[in-house]
């Protein structure tokens, strides 16, 4: 039989390990949870009313993550970009061989270049295209011209070369595209309102000059060859100088058959150009 010494030193050891800190709280765990149940039932209704917090602060959480995700959206034009369609694909593309090639056409662009040599020759032939030389020229010709026929077709073509130089003019006011080499006007250039890209003033010229003398003038055929290909050159040559793209010379000679097509369906009458004649001489009289 044990002693009673032993027994109550035993007691006391295991009060002495239950005193320790890291004891207390499983001594304290029953009143501690009897406080808890009691704390729980006195914030019975102040937990039954959280939920109603809680949706009342979620409100303006949603209203700001839809703002916020309004705010990320990317705009379309960014979207466009980021996703290009194969349309606009292929006119950048286009666009950059028109600018590559044209460039490396521009062989007579600077007296430095390859064909530096031949610019002066060049010059010459796109000369032969310039709206002043034809408009002069034309006068010239209807001042010393007696014959009614002839009268007529030079009036009719001092009208479309006027309407050709303001519509060119217009047109490339408006686009504003620069040569490839990005070369100031000259001084017969700035005359003419011949001062950016496109279209090609000396194409569109030379393919309505030329469509209009094929058609009121009687021509041999070698002639004609002749005049269909100084038509080529002169619009060749413009790019040879560095001054226009490839595609602003194929737009030029559009526009230069749409010009004739234009002159022809208001095509003036001999009597008509008599009288223009008559109040031109009358008003210019006073000069000379």
């Amino acid at each position: 039989m044990p002693s009673t010494f032993n027994v109550r030193s035993r007691v006391r050891e295991r009060n002495g390990v239950l005193n320790r800190p890291e004891f207390i709280s499983l001594n304290q765990q029953p009143s501690g949870s009897a406080e808890s149940r009691r704390g729980s039932r006195r914030s019975a209704p102040t937990i039954i009313m959280k939920p109603q917090s809680s949706q009342q602060s979620e409100e303006p959480t949603d209203s700001g993550s839809r703002d916020r995700r309004e705010s990320t959206k990317m705009p379309e034009e960014d979207c466009m970009l980021l996703n290009p369609s194969f349309k606009g694909i292929a006119m950048n593309s286009l666009l950059a061989i028109d600018i590559c090639l044209s460039k490396r056409m521009g062989v007579c662009a600077y007296t430095s270049s390859s064909w530096g040599g031949c610019r002066s020759m060049v010059a010459l032939l796109a000369l032969t295209g310039h709206g002043i030389t034809w408009i002069l020229g034309t006068i010239v010709c209807l001042t010393r011209s007696n014959t009614l026929a002839g009268q007529e077709v030079l009036v009719n073509l001092l009208l479309a070369l006027i309407l050709d130089v303001m519509t060119v003019a217009g047109v490339q006011s408006l686009v504003k595209r620069r040569g490839p080499w990005e070369m100031s006007p000259g001084f017969l250039d700035c005359v003419a309102m011949d001062k950016y890209s496109f279209p090609a003033a000396h194409a569109s010229r030379a393919a309505m000059v030329s469509k209009f003398l094929l058609s009121h003038l009687v021509l041999a055929v070698p002639l004609r060859i002749l005049l269909v290909l100084w038509a080529f050159l002169v619009g060749m040559s413009r790019v040879l100088l560095g001054k226009h793209h490839l595609t602003d010379m194929v737009c030029g000679f559009a526009l230069g058959m749409l010009h004739f097509s234009l002159m022809e369906t208001v095509w003036l009458s001999s009597n008509t150009c008599q009288t223009i004649i008559s109040i031109s001489t009358l008003s210019w009289s006073p000069f000379f």
